[in-house]
């Protein structure tokens, strides 16, 4: 079993997170500029097993794919073409930045460290993967 990898794509930089090789926990792994993610995806693919790769996908309050799916598309397909073997899937990310916000500030984090917008897109990625890996779990129960 290999590793999962979330990402959580925006114009400017992309959060990524990963679990442990047996899928139990979920981390923050980096966090790149986009212009920079498909080089940065395939350098740790080359050296981590990954299984599958996570990315988040934009919707709104009606559960339909936000307007932001016009530039997130273009690099997920650049991504996928770059790393066939490994399937891409999306995964709802509805609210986790605004729930990666919350985290930091439950877990105490300074008001200074919270403004650090690499350090909420990181935690956005977790969220996402950790959202992933429940899905996955209930389906299993089924």
């Amino acid at each position: 079993m290999g590793r999962l990898l979330a990402i959580d794509y925006g114009r400017k930089r992309c959060g990524i997170a990963v679990t442990d090789p047996l899928r139990i926990v979920a981390t923050a792994l980096a966090t790149v500029p986009s212009a920079q993610l498909v080089s940065f995806v395939k350098d740790y693919v080359a050296r981590e097993g990954v299984d599958e790769i996570i990315v988040g996908l934009p919707k709104t309050l009606a559960g339909e794919p936000s307007e932001s799916m016009r530039y997130i598309t273009p690099a997920i397909n650049r991504l996928k073409k770059e790393i066939p073997g490994i399937p891409v899937v999306f995964h709802d990310e509805r609210f986790t930045s605004t729930l990666a916000h919350r985290a930091m500030i439950d877990s105490g984090v300074k008001k200074n460290d919270r403004r650090d917008k690499a350090a909420i897109d990181r935690m956005a990625a977790v969220i996402i993967l950790n959202g992933y890996l429940d899905a996955m779990q209930m389906s299993n129960k089924r």
